[in-house]
């Protein structure tokens, strides 16, 4: 009688060895996207980002500042938040938000303007990355919110950029 099961369990328990490795798990099958579907995802960032950007340029707003934090795999410094100070198109300052000190604007140079954000963005689509998600103002047009991964087989290259407390200054 327990012939049989043993015999039946041995069978299985080979069977299940030798069955191929995957080499992705099913939720990383699930996630993947096609190449198709990239593709229409990066036309539509393109269609958001020129809108958006016609729209921010459309409002001749050259004097502003606002708070950007860079959630990167990075050194503390380079992350923020950071207060940034725009007059006249040109950035005047990058404070810490917790000290209030001034902050090397070299760590920041490629966030420091709203036009520069928008380049940021238009990096991502012109190298075709893997993942890109943005949010707008409402308002203004500005990006709140910008999420990179520029290749999903490579750890530690993403982008993550907040930008809050937007302020006109007249």
């Amino acid at each position: 009688m327990r012939l049989p099961i043993i015999i039946s369990a041995g069978l299985l328990l080979s069977f299940g060895l030798n069955l191929p490795v995957m080499s992705k798990s099913p939720v990383e099958i699930a996630q993947a996207q096609s190449p198709a579907s990239n593709n229409w995802n990066l036309r539509r960032s393109q269609r958001r980002l020129e809108f958006n950007r016609r729209f921010w340029s459309g409002q001749n707003i050259s004097n502003y500042e606002y708070t950007l934090s860079n959630s990167c795999f990075c050194i503390a410094d380079a992350r923020g938040p950071v207060v940034i100070k725009v007059r006249n198109g040109q950035t005047i300052s990058v404070t810490s938000v917790a000290t209030g000190k001034p902050v090397n604007p070299e760590f920041f140079q490629s966030y420091n303007t709203i036009p520069k954000l928008f380049d940021v963005i238009q990096d991502a689509i012109n190298h075709k990355a893997f993942s890109l998600n943005v949010e707008y103002s409402a308002r203004f047009g500005y990006p709140t919110k910008i999420n990179i991964d520029y290749d999903s087989q490579i750890a530690d290259e993403e982008k993550y950029l907040t930008i809050e407390n937007f302020k006109v200054i007249k």
